[in-house]
């Protein structure tokens, strides 16, 4: 069974605003990429896992290669296709979880997947992490390379952030907004934990309108997810990791 699309669907309204800068066009998140990009042939095939709406697969279309992207959310993919559209790109989106990959009739169809953005949080406890890497390597070419991005849960558990008001308005197509995160994160590693996301859009006139939606998350260590890359049939091969650093980049390829 396929995980719930409500609260990704919700999400999509207020995409924009929970991504950075730098990220907001394809051209600049493909390029957020490029150690892992240019160690590719031309025209190679790739798949964006979680792709959300597209930046980065759209992105990674316009520079030549072969580009899947995959969502469990409808409402992503819509925003995927229309983005592409937008671009004249060729990208092919599908609604598709993780474990549904293997469907897909791409058994070893790409030279690279990415699941970037903290996506892979998502999947429900250590056996359905393994299981998504699992599927993921599963439609890699040998020698292919998976690219996986996280936040570093272990500095953001240390500092159990609890509400956080952005400490800005965000611009996106004409319209500011205020993004407030709400972190609820028990003592247990392996407890579900929540992340409330509401942007609140004022209006000339003084009047607030508020998107958002909760999601729930499994965070882990890097060394759980090293283990769980072998655990998958995969060997790390890189890894930005430091434990100072927010955000870090982690390639593996198939054993």
């Amino acid at each position: 069974m396929s995980p719930p699309e409500r609260p990704y669907d919700a999400l999509a309204t207020v995409y924009e605003w929970l991504v950075p800068d730098a990220l907001l066009e394809p051209a600049g998140a493909a390029a957020a990429f490029a150690t892992v990009l240019d160690g590719l042939p031309p025209a190679a095939s790739v798949l964006d896992c979680a792709a959300g709406t597209g930046q980065l697969a759209v992105g990674i279309a316009l520079q030549g290669f072969t580009v899947c992207a995959s969502d469990v959310s409808g409402a992503m993919v819509e925003r995927t296709r229309a983005l592409a559209a937008e671009h004249g790109a060729a990208v092919r989106a599908v609604r598709c979880a993780w474990e549904e990959l293997g469907e897909q009739g791409w058994d070893a169809a790409f030279d690279a997947v990415l699941c970037v953005g903290n996506s892979l949080t998502h999947a429900a406890g250590r056996e359905r992490r393994r299981g998504a890497l699992a599927a993921m390597g599963g439609v890699l070419r040998p020698g292919g390379v998976l690219a996986v991005t996280s936040r570093n849960w272990e500095l953001l558990r240390a500092a159990r952030p609890g509400l956080q008001v952005g400490e800005r308005l965000v611009e996106r197509r004409g319209r500011a907004g205020l993004v407030v995160r709400a972190w609820t994160l028990p003592d247990e590693w392996d407890a579900p934990h929540r992340l409330d996301v509401a942007v609140a859009l004022p209006d000339e006139r003084g009047a607030v309108e508020t998107r958002g939606g909760a999601l729930r998350f499994w965070p882990f260590t890097h060394e759980e997810l090293d283990a769980d890359l072998r655990a998958a049939g995969l060997a790390p091969a890189t890894s930005t990791y430091a434990p100072g650093v927010e955000r870090y980049l982690v390639t593996a390829r198939p054993s």
